[in-house]
């Protein structure tokens, strides 16, 4: 296992630096790239760019003898053209995505405008607050304690 900090170094010069350059060499469409760590979310304006990237980005990997997560790699639509798309086509709203234990979604205001939604996961978060309650009722306790012996 090699540690996180040298995953990073290795990951700029095998995606970040190639994917900047694909930006500005191959993308027809606004693009859009948020790595953190070992994971990525890459957003395109056109589909046909999102499809040549993808299987331009796995064949770099397998270079540097990488790969991609079957189960977290995926297109989606996303966004307001998508919104409009999937309209047309009787589909339902966007699919939504998870990024860093966020679920991003795509939202619509009353303005008619699509804000980018996140909501964190339930769990987890019942989780925290739960741990927080813990931890805070133990130190109450604590320091009643220590009053009284002081």
């Amino acid at each position: 296992m090699i540690s996180p900090l040298l995953a990073n170094v290795y990951l700029h010069y095998v995606f970040d630096l190639w994917a900047q350059r694909w930006r500005q060499r191959e993308a027809t469409g606004d693009m859009i790239i948020v790595r953190y760590a070992d994971d990525a979310i890459v957003g395109f304006e056109r589909e046909d760019d999102a499809r040549r990237f993808l299987g331009e980005m796995r064949a770099r990997l397998e270079e540097f003898m990488l790969s991609l997560h079957p189960d977290k790699t995926r297109l989606i639509e996303f966004g307001r053209h998508w919104a409009a798309n999937r309209k047309q086509r009787g589909l339902g709203k966007p699919e939504t995505f998870v990024f860093l234990e966020f679920t991003f979604i795509c939202g619509k205001s009353r303005r008619g405008r699509f804000p980018l939604e996140r909501k964190t996961r339930s769990d987890r978060m019942r989780a925290k607050l739960k741990d927080i309650k813990w931890s805070y009722g133990v130190e109450c306790i604590g320091r009643s304690h220590n009053r009284e012996n002081g």
